[in-house]
This record gives C-alpha cells, structure tokens and sequence, in this order.
C-alpha cells in the first residue's frame, strides 16, 4: 500500500497508555523518539515553531550519517527539554497524526519521555519549585510575605541572587503575588441574579462555577473580578467551585503525571458537584480549560465524571458566543475599544473552537482587530528559566513585531501571561489588557 504524504482528514488523540509498565521502559522510548525522530527531519515542516525542532535538526546535521541514526540518544533529551507542550505542532503542523498510519503525536512522545526523565530523578529542584503552584502561591500571598516577594521581583539584586540560586532569568517577567485573592473577591462581590432572568440554552445553563485557577486567584485576581462582571452583566448567575487545587497543567509539563493525577482527584469530585446541581464551569485561563477538556481525558478515559467535566468546562469567551448564538449576549456597549493587537494563545487555539475572542470583541462599535496566531514562547515556566528565557524571547519576537506595527490601543491575550512576555519584548512601559478587562471597559463596568 503507498505511503500517502499526509493526512487529509483531522486529527484524533488516542489515550495516553501512562498505566502502562512499557510506558516507562527507556529503550522502548529510545525506539519510539528514534522513529518519530526521522520522520520530522524528513518533513522539517515544524522548524519555526520552537526550539525543539531546530535542536533536534542540528544534531542531525551535524552528525556523521546526516541522518537520526547518526545521534547519540543521549542527545535525545536536548530535543525533550525545549518542548513545552503547546501542542501548536500536532494541531497546525504535523501531517502524519492519526489517523495516518504512521501515528506521530509528538507532544505526548514528549510528555512520556519527561516522565521518565521524572522517575529516574533527573529534574532540577527549581522545576519542581516552579510547578509546585499551590504551595508557593499560598506562600506568597501572605499579606506581608507578598510584599516582601514583590518588591523583591522589582529589586535587580535580588534577581540576580534568584538566578544564582534558582536559575530563574534575571530579566524574565515573575507573576504579581496578591493577599486579596480572586476567590476572597468574587466571595465579596454581589453578583447574585433574579431567577427569573436566568436562561438556558441546549449547550448553557445560565449559571457559572468559576474555577478560580492557581494564576487567576494568587497573581491577577482582577481577571476573576471581570469575568464575574461580565458574566453578571449578561445576567448569568456567579458562583465558585466549593475547593480547587491547581488544574495540573505545570506537573504535567514536569512529567509528574502522579501529581496530576492527585490533582484530578480533588478538583474532578468538586466540579461534579456543581455540574449536579445545574451549574457550567468557567477557567480564566486557556491551559487551565484545555487540562480538563483535553489532557484529563486522555489521561483517563475510562472516568465518567472526567468526560463529563470535559462536556461541561468553557473558555469564557467560548461560553458568551454561545449565548450570542442564542441572542443572550448583551451588545449594550458603552465604549469603543479602537485598534486591538489581540494574541490568540496557543492552549486556546487547540481546543478546536474558533476564534472566540476575537469574534466577540468584533461586536464592539468601531473596534478593530488585528490577530496574531503564533507561540509566544512562554509557557509559564520555560521563558522564566535563565537556560531558556533569551529562546523563548526569540521565539516571541515576531509577536512583538507585530504589536509595534500595528500601531494599536491595546494589545492583548488570552493567556494572561503570554501577555506580559509580549509586554516584556516591546521594552516599554505599556501593560497589556486581558480580553475580559477590554470587554468589561466595553460595556462600561467599574
């Protein structure tokens, strides 16, 4: 049977096999990353995407055979460690996943080889700080312990002592910590609605469980605030999940699949509850929400109530479009928001929903925008790392090309924190607005 070039028809995700002993055997790794290895440097159709790629080129071409079999698997994890799972090459690039009988997933391949890599103990303790969301957010955001971390990310010694002894890149942008966190701020916030005035559709309730998120509820707490305020403004009804821990995203890019898996036992019982009892569930931020449609399932396929969550967890623009789809989105805007540089996040992109975002922000009266569709290198801990944080910036620059051509009133991401590293390469005292605060500055909401 002939060998066809590339897929014609969509992509599809088989379950991540991490129960399985194999799944952790290094030589049938070795085996694996060698054949997928060789197809990528036959295609080389992922090469501008990160480093991975040209890492793994390099050592071809600079190898005696000019071919995979001329690198020495060590040199492997070189290609591993520049992979931060945005998954933009399975979903945008690669043309031989499944159904294509040659069945490349790369970032899953990756994901398996870092777990291994976890198991044999060979991760620094800084990555597993990093990840480790949970508990250095509740460190930091002490009242007088997150000054003192504030201030001591202002503090160009103090960042120098950090990368001496965390390796974290001097000049990299580190998250905000808040004592007044997003939970404490919705909690406070009347944002109750008349039942009456609460509508449902085939795919909405009208009611809304906030999960919180690590980032969303310690490090920019307002995006909880706007999410509430708009949600409130299309009479949709606000609440929290009861209890949440961090969705598992970061452990997830450590290879830790345990904790994610501890974490999934936690959050899944939680939001279950709410699902219950009428309610959808909304994540402010892109990584957050592809964890539980995505990542869990594959993880655990076999779960009902994961695969019910996956059914019942929206981006926040993803569920408004599909209340506009239904005339329930309120166009009562107040302001014009002129010309947006809006930065389409790549853990946003591969949830296979459409612009969302920016077709809503299209709503708004004479509003302009402009969109971007690459990576921004971030990834929450691989651009604050000092071996990765000039790559990442690299592979951010022509994001911050783009903002400074287009010469707009704001510029802005999904990923909050994509947002600060455009920021942090324009070089500029501009800040960037998150969606949901040009949407609530739209309709006019304090």
């Amino acid at each position: 049977m002939a060998i066809r070039e590339g897929n014609l028809e969509a992509p599809t995700r088989h379950p991540l096999d991490w129960k399985n002993p194999d799944f952790y055997n290094e030589d049938s790794l070795n085996e694996e990353l060698e054949r997928v290895f060789d197809i990528c440097h036959g295609c080389r159709r992922c090469v501008s995407l990160c480093n991975s790629f040209p890492t793994l080129f390099d050592l071809v071409d600079e190898s005696e055979t000019f071919e995979v079999d001329g690198v020495d698997k060590k040199d492997f994890m070189k290609v591993v460690d520049q992979c931060y799972l945005c998954d933009l090459c399975y979903m945008t690039k690669c043309p031989y996943t499944p159904p294509h009988e040659w069945n490349l997933d790369f970032p899953h391949l990756m994901l398996r080889a870092k777990a291994i890599k976890l198991k044999k103990g060979d991760v620094k303790t800084r990555d597993k700080i990093l990840s480790a969301t949970d508990t250095v957010g509740n460190l930091a955001g002490i009242p007088v312990v997150s000054t003192i971390v504030n201030a001591a990310n202002d503090n160009g010694l103090a960042r120098k002592a950090m990368q001496k002894i965390l390796g974290v890149h001097p000049d990299a942008v580190i998250p905000e910590y808040h004592s007044k966190t997003g939970r404490k701020r919705i909690v406070n916030a009347d944002l109750s609605v008349e039942q009456t005035k609460i509508k449902s559709t085939d795919r909405t309730t009208g009611k809304v469980a906030i999960f919180a998120t690590c980032y969303g509820n310690r490090n920019e707490p307002h995006l909880l605030e706007d999410l509430g305020k708009v949600l409130h403004h299309n009479e949709i009804q606000v609440s929290l999940v009861d209890k949440e821990v961090c969705c598992g995203m970061p452990k997830l890019e450590l290879g830790d699949l345990e904790a994610v898996e501890h974490a999934k036992n936690i959050n899944i019982p939680e939001m279950i509850k709410k699902i219950n009892d009428g309610w959808d569930i909304i994540a402010p931020v892109p990584s957050c929400v592809l964890m539980f449609k995505q990542e869990l399932p594959l993880m655990f396929p076999d779960d009902k109530d994961v695969q019910t969550v996956k059914e019942h967890i929206f981006d926040p623009f993803e569920y408004l479009m599909l209340r506009h789809k239904e005339d329930l989105l309120k166009t009562d805007f107040k302001k014009s928001l002129g010309k947006i540089a809006y930065h389409a996040a790549c853990h946003l992109r591969v949830q296979n929903m459409g612009l969302k975002t920016r077709d809503l922000l299209k709503l708004i009266q004479d509003t302009d925008i402009e969109t971007i569709e690459r990576c921004s290198g971030h990834d929450g801990t691989y651009a604050v790392k000092d071996e990765y944080h000039e790559i990442s910036m690299k592979i951010c620059r022509p994001i911050v090309s783009k903002v400074q051509k287009s010469e707009s009133n704001y510029y802005s991401s999904d990923c909050p924190i994509a947002g600060h590293q455009i920021g942090n390469g324009l070089k500029d005292d501009s800040k960037p607005h998150h969606p949901l605060t040009l949407l609530r500055l739209a309709y006019g909401l304090s």
